[in-house]
């Protein structure tokens, strides 16, 4: 059973006299800092020269300074930065000024099982991972409810890693829904796999393929993306409240028996195989070897690919329906 820790787990006063750096101010970055800062805690953000999320950081309240000088000033340092950028930046920024018996933290495994960044052994490495996009991270922690977060533990130099790890936690406000012990590589492998299988490839192409399926039939585009794209929020809600069981409660029996009966045909062994290839595939570095390279080598293959999936018909049609949702807040890129 996984071990979860709360409030009463953890306490902020370990952090009472350490300076906390924040290495980027994107979407995990700014949730992290606002945060501790509402929590009390000292932070500066590090960021590159030139960087136009500084004046966001300022404007928000936030201490400033290059990434090295943060480093520098840090007690406990988090990289939240992108998982392809994280070994150049510390290998040029982070590991010369790295504090022996300061900690280094990531919001994901992935350099760390990879081996993109490898600390040296004076310090403490640890990882809070919280489950949800950094903007519903703020909004969760403004409204006093907070979002479950992971806590890792890889190295442990001081002995205090893990009480300094559910400070953190409890100060970006994940205790207080709950924070659950895993390991760099259970979290990493299990959260690429999900990524890829079903949070965004698995759903994004399966509903594409219904799309186009029903389009392909004769049915109006418009009634494809309500079937297929529209309706799916409803459908997760309902699992998210009361899993598998409480959604076949709330829909039809028509539904529920199409659900039990078909949804087996569409997600066969078939589907189950790809699945144990694309993990093997993360669990022997194989994707990881892969995204290092693209990124390397310029992003020749994903740039086309995001272009091309920006520009289905899907996209297109569900473009022209938002704007009608006025309710909806559409948001578009």
């Amino acid at each position: 059973m996984v071990k979860v820790f709360y409030d009463d787990d953890a306490d902020l006063g370990v952090l009472a006299d350490k300076t906390i750096g924040i290495v980027g101010y994107g979407s995990q970055g700014h949730a992290h800092a606002l945060n501790l800062k509402d929590n009390g805690q000292r932070v500066i953000v590090g960021l590159y020269p030139g960087s136009p999320s500084r004046a966001k950081a300022q404007g928000a309240g936030l201490e400033v300074a290059d990434v090295a000088d943060v480093v520098k000033a840090a007690d406990v340092l988090m990289v939240v930065i992108p998982d392809h950028v994280q070994g150049g930046v510390y290998k040029s920024e982070i590991e010369p000024h790295l504090k022996p018996g300061s900690a280094i933290m990531f919001a994901h495994g992935f350099s760390i099982l990879y081996r993109e960044v490898v600390p040296p052994s004076n310090v403490d490495v640890m990882m809070v991972a919280p489950k949800a996009p950094g903007h519903r991270m703020r909004e969760l922690f403004e409204a006093g409810v907070g979002v479950p977060s992971l806590l890792a533990i890889h190295q442990n130099a001081t002995g205090r890693a893990k009480e300094i790890g559910l400070a953190y936690a409890k100060g970006v406000g994940s205790t207080n829904a709950g924070v659950l012990e895993t390991t760099f590589k259970d979290e990493t492998e299990s959260d690429l796999f999900g990524e890829q299988t079903i949070l965004c490839g698995g759903v994004s192409s399966l509903v594409r393929a219904a799309f186009e399926t029903l389009v392909e039939g004769g049915y109006p585009p418009e009634i494809a993306y309500f079937e297929c794209m529209h309706e799916l929020k409803m459908i997760v809600d309902l699992m998210y409240q009361g899993g598998f069981s409480y959604m076949r409660y709330s829909v039809s029996d028509t539904a529920e028996y199409g659900d039990l009966t078909r949804g087996p045909r569409i997600v066969d062994e078939h589907v189950r195989d790809n699945m144990r290839k694309v993990l093997k595939e993360i669990q022997d570095g194989t994707f990881a070897r892969e995204w290092i390279a693209e990124n390397d080598e310029g992003r020749k293959r994903f740039v086309p690919l995001r272009e091309q999936a920006r520009s289905s018909q899907i996209e297109e049609v569900g473009k022209g329906l938002r704007r009608m949702m006025t309710w909806l807040d559409p948001k578009e890129v």
